[in-house]
């Protein structure tokens, strides 16, 4: 792939990183959470491609 398309890509992957970050945590301290374990599920897609990728976890909270 070419050098435009890396880093694009890579653009891309930090901000949902870092803004799906700061989402979960302000999320978890507004619920104050104490070490409860919640199920946690990204998706990224790319309509005009049909492409639909899903990413399953969980997170705990902080005691």
């Amino acid at each position: 792939m070419s050098d435009e398309f890396n880093m694009s890509m890579r653009k891309f992957l930090k901000q949902v990183g870092v803004t799906s970050q700061q989402a979960i945590e302000e999320a978890m301290r507004e619920a104050e959470t104490g070490g409860k374990t919640y199920a946690v599920k990204a998706v990224v897609t790319i309509e005009e491609l049909g492409m639909t990728h899903e990413v399953s976890g969980e997170i705990t909270g902080q005691d």
